[in-house]
């Protein structure tokens, strides 16, 4: 959902950034997509075959579900570090958990990325409530192999992000009021865009989610209709996520989800976009 354009340095507890926000690019077909079924442009509700998804800018795993039926997502992962020496152009990766966005126009979510930003890796967390702008939260400081835990929750009325750095017991929390469907829970590797279009996607390895890894317990899970339960839980409504470029090769591939339904991974393949 990320769109990047920094213009504001990270020294404030939190930053503004002044990105513009994009729905998911999203091609889904029994079988990889073809070249000429690759969609690129601004939220386009995808197509459902056989819980498989390819996307232009995500890569995971995410629940559909009724509007309006989804109260909570819980995840976890591990920052994963920039691989090999970063390149003379700007490359990005994020990793988030959130409410909505897989077939909406609005996302709540919160998150890291692996970034590199002139020549250097750099480590961060921010959150958004979608149409609102996202923001860096620069009070927690995020390194590479750091394990996190993240939270979004609806009730009264209002969205709460909340997102703890387990490795060094820092944490930040946010709320506010959004129009929202609550359709879907996702759990993300993404590569944001700018308004000239979708990002090289930093090359961040393996990123593992989920408490077969991290040891957090009940991440990866999501309240759906008042029930609670692990992402492999909801049968159907599970969709697998692979981030592809326009012609349809491979840029992010995630794993099978472990046999607790709670855990996977994404392997990093190519920058794209």
């Amino acid at each position: 959902m990320r769109l990047r354009m920094f213009s504001a340095a990270l020294g404030a507890s939190v930053v503004v950034l002044t990105f513009l926000f994009v729905a998911p690019s999203l091609v889904v077909a029994p079988a990889a997509p073809a070249a000429s079924e690759a969609i690129a442009g601004p939220a386009i509700a995808p197509r459902l075959w056989a819980g498989s998804a390819s996307s232009l800018n995500w890569a995971g795993y995410a629940v559909t579900a009724a509007a309006g039926s989804v109260s909570d997502v819980r995840g976890s992962w591990t920052v994963p570090a920039i691989q090999g020496t970063c390149p003379s152009t700007n490359q990005y990766s994020s990793f988030w958990v959130g409410i909505d966005g897989y077939s909406s126009s609005t996302v709540e979510q919160t998150g890291t990325d692996s970034d590199c930003r002139s020549g250097a890796p750099t480590y961060y967390a921010w959150y958004e409530f979608y149409p609102k702008p996202s923001r860096v939260v620069s009070s927690l400081a995020i390194h590479p192999g750091d394990v996190m835990s993240a939270e979004v929750s609806y009730a009264g009325g209002r969205f709460t992000v909340r997102i703890l750095d387990t490795t060094t017991g820092a944490s930040f929390g946010a709320s506010a009021k959004v129009r929202a469907q609550r359709s879907s829970a996702e759990w993300i590797a993404e590569a944001p865009s700018s308004s000239g279009g979708i990002l090289p996607l930093a090359d961040f390895g393996t990123v593992s989610f989920g408490t077969d890894t991290t040891g957090v317990a009940l991440t990866c899970d999501a309240t759906i209709g008042g029930v609670a339960g692990a992402i492999g839980s909801f049968g159907s409504a599970v969709q697998s996520i692979s981030m592809v470029t326009s012609g349809g090769a491979t840029k992010a591939q995630p794993s099978a989800l472990s046999s607790d339904g709670t855990s996977f991974s994404v392997a990093w393949v190519s920058s794209g976009p």
